[in-house]
């Protein structure tokens, strides 16, 4: 199953361009067979963020969540172990939503990102550039 980070769910669902020919064709295959994947986080990312103005989103969050959902996304809970390991991840920036993100991928999933902090870290993590 592929994670998808915020960003990366957001191009796949407004067909951005940023989002690469090669990451375009592993969501294609994920999606036919319902592989793909969202932390809980990322929708409180995307409300967040609409909330203080950061995000243009026309949609309400909560119908959105149904449909993205209703399209064969899986959404991973987050849960006690997740946020402890969030909390220690060595050398990793302190957003919070990314640390969870990439605790989540950690469970066994390959990460799609475009995120350069995210790309660069140098912990174990199985990550796809969302812009190749």
């Amino acid at each position: 199953m592929i994670l998808l980070d915020t960003h990366t769910l957001l191009w796949l669902r407004t067909g951005e361009a940023r989002l690469g020919a090669k990451a375009r064709q592993t969501l294609d295959d994920a999606l036919r067979h319902r592989e793909i994947a969202v932390s809980a986080i990322t929708f409180w990312e995307v409300a967040m963020l609409k909330s203080k103005s950061r995000l243009d989103f026309p949609e309400d969050v909560g119908l959105w969540r149904r449909e993205v959902l209703g399209q064969g996304v899986a959404e991973i809970p987050v849960d006690g172990e997740i946020g402890i390991q969030a909390n220690a991840l060595p050398e990793f920036h302190s957003d919070p939503a990314d640390r969870i993100i990439v605790s989540t991928a950690l469970g066994g999933h390959p990460l799609l990102t475009a995120d350069d902090r995210i790309l660069g870290w140098s912990g174990t993590l199985n990550r796809l550039d969302a812009r190749e």
